[in-house]
């Protein structure tokens, strides 16, 4: 069939792939989500929150599904929320956030994925000193002084509200992320965030000005990417991975 044929075979394996691995990482966020709570997204806002982000990155609704029900079930899967802090190229800064049903498969995995970049694990509290730890709110559709008011009526612990280009945004303090987002479902029915979370924001950025330390920082966020168990990543490098 010639080699274009085989050229559009890898690329739709590779595709496929990479579909596989996002379907199970949120697959398992859902059924970690629900098995922690009540498994109705409705009454349970860690689990909508899941649902909401699965969505945004095209799982299927039959993914999504199969994991509630799972989570219905009496067998229980052990996972365990893990979280390392590590150190890449040019001494920037990284914490990885895991879900894990074997938490030494995933140490060496991660401390791996550092070694052969260039990076090496720190101990805990080497790395989150310097980043702060915030709830993120983002969405249309709304004024400022109108989410303000209805936040403060409600006793919630905001930071700020800011409004850019349409989109407002809304920083809490990470202990407020449940109070926060049911304050503004209970009043807005029909809202829709195109963000909402609780995130690492680095204190201060660095800029990989060498080959070699863009090339490592790729390598080493496309390994940290593969890995199953790997829910989310944080780092203070300001350069688009683009710029390899």
């Amino acid at each position: 069939m010639g080699r274009a044929h085989e050229v559009r075979a890898a690329s739709m394996a590779k595709t496929a792939a990479i579909k596989s691995k996002v379907n199970a990482k949120h697959s398992t966020a859902i059924y970690v989500a629900a098995k922690g709570g009540i498994p109705d997204p409705d009454s349970n806002t860690v689990l909508k929150s899941a649902i909401e982000k699965a969505r945004k990155d095209n799982v299927p609704v039959d993914v999504i599904n199969r994991a509630i029900e799972k989570s219905k079930g009496g067998t229980v899967e052990a996972y365990n929320s893990v979280r390392y802090e590590g150190f890449g190229p040019n001494n920037s800064l990284f914490i990885i956030d895991c879900l894990t049903d074997n938490v030494n498969r995933t140490y060496t995995s991660v401390k791996t994925a550092f070694a052969k970049s260039g990076g090496n694990l720190g101990e805990n509290g080497t790395v989150t000193y310097m980043f702060g730890n915030f709830s993120i709110f983002e969405f249309e559709g709304y004024s400022v002084d109108e989410i303000m008011e209805t936040l403060l009526e409600a006793d919630c612990d905001i930071i700020d509200v800011t409004k850019e280009d349409g989109m407002v945004e809304v920083l809490a303090e990470p202990t407020e992320y449940g109070k926060v987002r049911d304050t503004l479902y209970a009043k807005y029915k029909d809202m829709k965030f195109e963000r909402d979370e609780n995130v690492w924001i680095p204190n201060h950025y660095v800029e990989l000005t060498t080959e070699n330390d863009i090339k490592n920082f790729n390598k080493l966020m496309d390994t940290l990417d593969d890995l199953e168990d790997v829910q989310t990543m944080y780092y203070n490098v300001s350069n688009s991975r683009e710029e390899e």
